[in-house]
């Protein structure tokens, strides 16, 4: 279902749930994100309480509380030259037509902000460009931008640990545990890229390592995130649903025959198999 079709209703008694169980997060927590939250995050979050529960969910809020001030010294500091160069010509591509990064100031300037904390945070690490999609969708949700930062860590370090690190072994390991499970899924979409030796980190580097922030549609890359951030398993599940659905038939495969094909195929998914409704079900 889509967020758009909940009732006004409906969507107010979700809210109310959404606060008596933020508001008692404690207690949550320790039963360990059972059924009932899983089942709210996968209806979807409301809007209005999305930016809070994101930061409660990762675990965000406990960490900021545990490093208070952390934020702040980070953000005061000039930062590595080389890294600060990097970010300030990424800017400019995070989410383009959106209205809070349309120009060089404003919400451009927080995501310069979160990002150069980071680099700071974790030196060692320093700054990769799929970092800064992750940064940007927090944002439009953590307005203050120490919550997005915090969230950003909990992404990097907890949800996608060692995506970011210089060399690419982390999301190799998960590209090849998602090929392992297409085997399971679909047996047809399987054969045709093992056929012709297509890598997984050939398509699913961007899924994976941007969260799907720059594949889907925006109503879907919220949805996936309501249920990625309260399990991380959530994006194998929609990397299957997509490889599935584009080459899961013998049918579809007419189309691809050969390696540049596949992956013209993989770079331009069929709208109707990106839709929140088809993809959350």
């Amino acid at each position: 279902s889509r967020a758009q079709d909940v009732p006004p209703a409906v969507l107010r008694q979700r809210e109310l749930k959404w606060l008596d169980m933020l508001n008692h997060w404690d207690r949550w927590i320790i039963k360990r994100f059972d059924k009932q939250v899983r089942l709210r995050c996968q209806k979807g979050i409301p809007p209005a309480l999305r930016g809070r529960a994101w930061l409660y969910l990762s675990g965000g809020k406990v960490k900021k509380e545990q490093n208070q001030g952390k934020f702040q010294e980070l953000d005061s500091q000039p930062g590595d030259p080389k890294w600060v160069d990097t970010i300030e010509k990424d800017l400019h591509r995070q989410f383009p037509f959106h209205e809070m990064f349309v120009s060089r100031g404003g919400h451009q300037r927080d995501l310069f902000r979160v990002l150069k904390a980071y680099t700071l945070y974790r030196p060692e690490e320093g700054y990769c460009q799929a970092q800064a999609p992750i940064a940007a969708v927090l944002l439009m949700h953590m307005p203050a931008e120490q919550d997005a930062f915090w969230g950003l860590v909990q992404i990097c370090e907890k949800y996608l640990p060692g995506y970011y690190s210089p060399g690419l072994e982390a999301i190799q390991l998960d590209g090849e545990i998602l090929f392992a499970l297409l085997r399971r899924v679909s047996a047809v979409a399987f054969r045709h890229l093992d056929k012709h030796k297509i890598d997984p980190i050939l398509y699913m580097t961007e899924w994976f390592m941007c969260a799907f922030s720059r594949t889907l549609p925006w109503s879907s890359v919220l949805r996936v995130w309501d249920m990625f951030l309260c399990d991380v398993k959530i994006i194998f599940r929609v990397g299957l649903v997509l490889l599935k659905s584009m080459l899961g038939t013998r049918e579809k495969l007419k189309a691809c025959q050969g390696q540049y094909e596949t992956m013209e195929l993989l770079r331009a998914i069929e709208s109707r198999y990106m839709q929140e409704g088809f993809l959350v079900r």
